[in-house]
């Protein structure tokens, strides 16, 4: 997620430079064309083009505005597991109480470090790319290479769970789904030690079912794609408008000639180069936002921080327990919130 109130010029760059440097060339090509070789056929009314713009621009705001649903689905999901995630911790912090001290604080320790494992092995699983996801350019990618953590999701739980329980977890297809299941198979060991009675055990087991909620709605996301239908003639049907788009500035200009002398009516034609290169810019970067919000899981630059939001609640859970040696919280890297 990027923090910094204004984006900066570099990162605009960084994903504009290519359709730039393409819409200045095309734009010179055909304002050459039409001023130095005569081809004056080439230009054509800008009143059919504008219609073409004000439906590409509907049609654009729509699919950005599904698309940043899903991203703002994505970050309640994630709002739901940093409470349940508190209740969870007290709940075993509250249970978990008997005659053997030792024993108490093992289970406690044992139960709320699963969890920080189950929500970073879920964060990475989530991080894993998809072959619809969205392929940026060298220079973009060149960002997310310095900050990768599409690692294997069990290796986080390295940490924080025995030895024998990660050996388990790497034969695991859904590693996160497997330590939930550990946390009930611990519950049921407690209750039949009568370490709890059954009405804590049902709520224990209620809380469980809300992480494998949680876990769901955020593989649904995850495993859809977005309609192809609009995220696909979203972008054919901006490259038509702005391939286009020249030849209408050039009746645009062409018309605005006779009212300016004579000497800088070559001069005033090519004005059409900027504003075409301008408005170009403006629609594909319309496109370009949606494309970028579809997977908010990515670990991309505006997608929901789930390692920060990890982070938060290893410490708030680590603090409950009160451990003395708690982690930092995550800081940005570039300006951006993994």
């Amino acid at each position: 997620m990027y923090i910094k109130r204004n984006i900066g010029w570099g990162l605009i760059l960084r994903y504009a430079w290519k359709n730039l440097i393409f819409f200045v060339l095309y734009s010179a090509v055909i304002f050459s064309l039409y001023n130095f070789l005569g081809w004056t056929f080439i230009h054509i009314p800008f009143q059919p083009l504008s219609i073409i713009g004000i439906a590409v621009a509907f049609y654009i705001g729509f699919k950005n505005s599904q698309s940043y649903d899903r991203f703002w689905e994505g970050r309640k999901i994630w709002g739901g597991i940093v409470n349940y995630s508190r209740t969870w911790a007290i709940q075993v912090l509250s249970f978990i109480k008997s005659d053997d001290s030792d024993f108490d604080k093992k289970m406690q320790v044992q139960m709320i470090h699963r969890h920080i494992a189950w929500i970073n092995a879920l964060r990475v699983q989530l991080r894993q790319p998809k072959p619809w996801a969205i392929k940026e350019n060298r220079m973009v990618e060149k960002v997310f290479d310095r900050h990768d953590e599409r690692n294997i999701s069990c290796n986080e739980a390295y940490n924080y769970v025995s030895m024998r329980e990660f050996s388990d977890l790497k034969k695991r297809v859904n590693p996160a789904t497997h330590l939930v299941k550990n946390q009930a198979y611990d519950i049921r060991n407690l209750r039949e030690k009568e370490v709890i009675d059954g009405f804590q055990e049902d709520q224990m087991q209620s809380v469980l079912e809300e992480f494998y909620n949680l876990q769901g709605q955020c593989e649904r996301i995850k495993n859809t794609p977005f309609p192809r239908q609009y995220g696909y003639f979203s972008k054919v049907f901006t490259w038509i408008f702005v391939l286009l788009l020249p030849f209408g500035l050039l009746d645009v200009f062409e018309d605005g000639t006779t009212t300016v002398v004579a000497s800088v009516d070559d001069w005033y034609l090519f004005l059409m180069i900027p504003f075409s290169v301008l408005i170009s810019w403006i629609f594909t970067t319309m496109e370009i936002i949606g494309d970028n919000s579809e997977d908010p899981f990515a670990g991309r630059i505006n997608d929901v921080p789930m390692t920060a939001l990890c982070r938060t609640i290893e410490i708030d859970l680590r603090d409950m327990l009160d451990e003395s040696e708690l982690p930092e919280p995550v800081a940005p890297k570039d300006n951006i919130l993994y």
